[in-house]
């Protein structure tokens, strides 16, 4: 279900995380790193020169926030051209990656190659349709269309109110000051205890069958964690597509330094 990672500033990457994420999520991985009065953004299909790159450039350039990604393509080719993150508009001063399901509006129709992030970065939120993410009716409106997605703008752009912005923070785990957007960082060892391994979340009985992802009594996927037909991980199994839905949202700020972030996170009623 791709990997997402948000680096505050002042905060060094894990290496080790990044490479668990990126041999369940292997069809392509990107970085941002804001450096100074810019973006830097680096793409590949292969994760470990990326990471090492990315390590390097962090260490050069502790100040700013920066975003790791590793895809598990759902829609689009598996290219470098879908590797998140994305130019919002073509603007190289901001930047967007992203984790989990959009709606329909930016699905990729028959023969277009692209994601669905990319479809959004480049078309739709590019001529933000819900106002400006600085406002709270802009924020509320972009939280509820995301649903439960996850998404991470870093700008430059001095339009902007903050470096950074997270939407739907509260879906995704702290860990040491690095906010990842879902388990996958951590080894199987930490994410399910040796006799739990083989249990199912969804049906909570012991598998010991599978020889796939997917639970062979329920469908639950111990890849995502999300019961049928809701995986992330086979979206063509789903019978009931996942729309956005109304929500309202919660604005805070964490501050480090002179840098902010912002981080909106739809409610869950």
């Amino acid at each position: 279900m791709c990997l997402l990672s948000c680096f505050p500033p002042g905060v060094a990457p894990d290496p080790a995380a990044l490479r668990i994420g990126a041999q369940t999520n292997h069809h392509g991985h990107g970085y941002a790193l804001i450096t100074g009065d810019r973006i830097r953004v680096g793409h590949s299909m292969a994760p470990e020169p990326l990471i090492e790159e990315f390590t390097r450039l962090r260490a050069r350039y502790p100040g700013g926030y920066g975003l790791f990604h590793s895809r598990y393509a759902t829609r689009g080719t598996r290219s470098l051209d879908n590797c998140h993150p994305f130019h919002l508009g073509g603007d190289p001063r901001t930047v967007l990656a992203h984790n989990g399901t959009l709606p329909k509006r930016v699905h990729p129709r028959a023969y277009d190659p692209r994601s669905d992030t990319r479809i959004a970065a480049e078309e739709y939120l590019a001529g933000a349709p819900f106002g400006s993410i600085d406002t709270h009716r802009g924020a509320r409106g972009l939280a509820s269309w995301l649903g439960s997605s996850k998404l991470l703008i870093l700008t430059v752009d001095p339009t902007y109110a903050y470096p950074a912005y997270l939407f739907n923070e509260s879906a995704g785990i702290w860990d040491n000051g690095i906010w990842y957007s879902n388990p996958g960082y951590q080894p199987m060892s930490r994410r399910w205890p040796e006799r739990y391994r083989l249990r199912c979340g969804g049906c909570r009985e012991f598998d010991l069958d599978r020889r796939g992802r997917h639970c062979t009594g329920c469908g639950w996927c111990f890849d995502c964690e999300q019961p049928f037909p809701h995986c992330h991980c086979h979206t063509r199994h789903r019978t009931t597509p996942r729309g956005s839905r109304g929500a309202t949202a919660r604005n805070h700020t964490h501050r480090r330094d002179s840098d902010r972030i912002r981080a909106t996170t739809p409610s869950t009623t």
